[in-house]
């Protein structure tokens, strides 16, 4: 017999998914035949699966050691991944027992692409088991897991659910659109007025690239919205921060494109002659967008990650950005 005892991490999840997960090598109709047989039984009594686990529910496997081992499997592998990536500081800017907002790096993955891929995610669970806040043991029935992807080149708040309830508040938060998050970034020509646009994004997963229009083309077709606010400008190019209704793949990035005003140091969608001259200038190696502001109306919080050293040499070089000056630090703090 083997009893388990329900961690934070794992409450807030269906029984048996969690079953599932503990006992990945046993077909489900085992585990509900098990369940009716009560020789799976939760706090001591029989259960169908469909109950909502909590904190320090007992569950009770009544197995022999060999079929524990037969389902159970061996324990997932953990690696270390932050030792293969040098110079990797983790900037933490909000923690609470369920989730971690942090500051990722421009060049760094949000997730891996490929197994052999070191990325943000890998970063942030090695923080988790060298803080002693997650064991390798609980990878068998959780995986904390970054819930908004940055693209590998864009810098700022990242989010990451430490627990199943954490990443189902973040995961659901932003699919249902309850979360505002806002960025900065330098595009070239000038915008003196808020504006909010709209038009249609095609994404080509094979070259892993998106299209804009203005009327919808194709089935494929997703309908966004992107709001900004000029902060500052120097006649030739523009300070924004920008508003995200929708979220999709690259969409401030080709819709601003879209518009006649791409990212600086953007080559996938941007201009060529204002990219040399910023990267010949300045050193520029990615596009320079930051995701800036994430507020999160259910916890009352508001996060903000400081405006990256590349990033702001570029605004104090090209004159975009004057501490005191009363109407930039407004349409810095612009929110809706």
């Amino acid at each position: 017999m083997k009893e388990l005892q329900i961690k934070p991490n794992e409450a807030g999840q269906r029984f048996d998914k969690f079953l599932k997960k503990y006992l990945k090598e046993a077909p489900g109709n085992f585990i509900y035949k098990m369940l009716r047989k009560k020789n799976i039984t939760l706090n001591g009594k029989k259960a169908d699966g469909s109950e909502m686990l909590q904190k320090n529910d007992r569950v009770n496997l009544f197995f022999s050691n060999e079929t524990l081992l037969k389902f159970h499997g061996t324990e997932q592998q953990y690696q270390p991944a932050a030792s293969h990536k040098k110079n990797c500081t983790l900037s933490i800017l909000y923690e609470d027992e369920n989730i971690i907002l942090a500051d990722k790096p421009a060049g760094m993955l949000s997730q891996k692409a490929k197994p052999s891929d070191v990325s943000f995610n890998e970063i942030m669970i090695d923080y988790l088991v060298n803080h002693g806040k997650i064991s390798i043991e609980d990878f068998s029935t959780f995986r904390p897991s970054v819930c908004n992807r940055l693209d590998r080149n864009t810098s700022g708040v990242i989010s990451f659910g430490k627990t199943f309830a954490g990443v189902r508040m973040l995961s659901e938060g932003f699919r249902e659109k309850r979360f505002q998050k806002y960025y900065l970034c330098v595009v070239g020509g000038v915008i003196r007025e808020r504006t909010l646009i709209d038009g249609f994004l095609v994404r080509d997963e094979k070259i892993n690239q998106v299209s804009v229009s203005a009327q919808p083309v194709g089935e494929e077709a997703a309908h966004i919205i992107t709001e900004y606010v000029p902060v500052c400008d120097n006649g030739r190019v523009t300070f924004l921060k920008v508003r995200l209704h929708t979220g999709k793949t690259h969409q401030i990035r080709a819709h601003l494109a879209f518009i006649g005003h791409p990212l600086a140091g953007d080559f996938k969608y941007g201009d060529r002659k204002l990219n040399d001259e910023i990267r010949k200038k300045y050193g520029v190696r990615f596009q320079l967008l930051h995701a800036y502001e994430l507020v999160i109306p259910d916890k009352n919080l508001n996060v903000t990650a400081p405006i990256p050293k590349e990033m702001m040499e570029v605004l104090t070089g090209e004159q975009l950005w004057e501490s005191g000056k009363q109407e930039d630090l407004e349409a810095l703090h612009w929110k809706i």
